[in-house]
């Protein structure tokens, strides 16, 4: 048996004895990286440690103690507060405001991971509070990272279009862009139906209120009534969780502080909000003493010792061995599908940028044989290797898991499994379908 179908066997009894038996993914993939690494692929720890993912490790303690404070000083309170006075009470909006504002961030420069970073925390505080799924919310936001993520001026799609050109195919960098923004849009209007969405569309901020009568539908009236209460509150002195203090002033500066860091100056997201997060400390260490407890630990080790064994597993050549086997198939439309499939399971627990780098290429020889339509599979590849990344597995996914507030984690990450192990199945499949067949001769 070789070393590569060893290595792939390994990941599998992980996922088996993770499951059946309520381990740590994380600790038994850092054992299987150390077992496969040095029996198998004769690696020694510098090259079992290669894979470790420590930019990854910084953002998810980084951005989780920064949010903790957040949430133990009462900022996290008044910005669910603020944001439904925004959208004027109507929750069903939130998800929606949460997938623009990701989108936007992505389509202007911000990387993806950076983008979720800032806004997850703050998304799945509001779904928390109001009664909105934790896995609708954290889809919205990574599929709205996704959507804006190929536009002419983003990371993601300077990359690709780049990609394309070095290798002399046809492109569309506008197509590219549409395409994505179009299956992250659907995806997130079926996500938004199936996890209750539409329930939502009846529900106010203030309907919690004493005395509030449930069958209350003028919804202009029941605002009216909302803002005049709030109004009486701040005069006879606001609610706690209206008032902004001094330690909630900061924290505020500090958030916008992170997104001008991440955005406008390119720095890491991690980094910057550890340096936040300590600063905020100093000046107020009766709040933020408990935080350094709050960050999501269990998280951490998870996902690192995950992203450790597919290290590994680069580092010994399995990835590379899986992808060249496909490319020899001698079928084009069939190896395109098993491309994008490959690109979608790589992705769920890789970087999205890495696999695209590599799969696009792996297409040239047969999109050279002009059986297969190059815009329609660049595309097709490049949704394959993104829209996975609600894997609680990938950056994405793990920065929604450990950003989740008072749920329980263990059963929040087997829905993010489940929901991104869907879309693996799915949706390479789809855009197969939609792009690549229609374009093949």
């Amino acid at each position: 048996m070789s070393a590569e179908l060893i290595s792939i066997l390994v990941l599998v009894a992980v996922f088996v004895i993770a499951t059946t038996r309520s381990i740590n993914m994380g600790a038994l993939a850092f054992a299987a990286a150390f077992g496969v690494g040095e029996l198998v692929a004769g690696l020694d720890a510098d090259g079992i440690f290669a894979g470790f993912p420590g930019d990854l490790f910084v953002v998810l303690v980084g951005v989780t103690y920064l949010f903790a404070i957040a949430r133990a000083n009462g900022t996290t309170d008044w910005l669910v507060h603020a944001a439904i006075r925004l959208v004027r009470g109507r929750i069903a909006l939130i998800p929606w405001v949460m997938f623009a504002v990701t989108g936007a961030l992505t389509a202007i420069g911000a990387v993806s991971p950076a983008a979720v970073a800032i806004v997850a925390p703050i998304a799945l505080s509001f779904a928390v509070q109001y009664g909105i799924s934790p896995l609708l919310m954290g889809a919205m936001v990574v599929h709205g990272a996704q959507g804006g993520g190929f536009s002419p001026i983003s990371i993601y799609g300077s990359i690709v279009n780049g990609i394309v050109e070095r290798e002399k195919l046809p492109g569309s960098e506008l197509t590219l862009f549409l395409v994505s923004l179009a299956a992250n849009l659907i995806i997130a209007g079926i996500v938004f139906v199936l996890l209750g969405g539409l329930r939502l569309t009846g529900g106010q901020s203030g309907a919690d209120r004493p005395g509030k009568n449930p069958g209350e539908t003028d919804r202009a009236a029941e605002w009216a009534a909302d803002q005049a209460a709030d109004r009486a509150a701040e005069r006879a002195g606001a609610p706690e969780h209206v008032r902004l203090t001094p330690a909630r002033t900061a924290t505020l500066a500090a958030l916008v502080a992170l997104v001008v860091a991440v955005l406008g100056f390119d720095l890491d997201a991690g980094l910057s909000a550890i340096t936040l997060a300590v600063l905020l400390s100093a000046c107020w260490p009766e709040t933020s003493r408990r935080a350094v407890g709050a960050i999501a630990w269990p998280t951490v080790l998870l996902i690192c010792g995950v992203l450790t064994y597919v290290g590994v597993l680069e580092e010994m050549g399995t990835i590379d061995y899986a992808g060249n086997a496909v490319g020899d198939i001698g079928i084009p439309l069939l190896a395109a599908v098993l491309l994008c499939y490959i690109g979608a399971v790589i992705s769920a627990f890789a970087s999205s940028v890495g696999i695209m780098g590599a799969l696009i290429p792996l297409a040239v020889p047969f999109l050279a044989q002009g059986e297969i339509g190059a815009v329609g599979m660049v595309a097709a590849l490049a949704v394959s290797a993104t829209v996975v990344d609600v894997s609680p597995f990938s950056t994405n996914g793990a920065l929604v898991l450990a950003a989740a507030p008072d749920v329980d984690r263990e059963r929040f990450f087997r829905q993010l499994m489940v929901y991104g192990g869907i879309v693996v199945a799915v949706v390479p499949a789809a855009v197969w379908l939609v792009l690549v067949v229609p374009g093949s001769v």
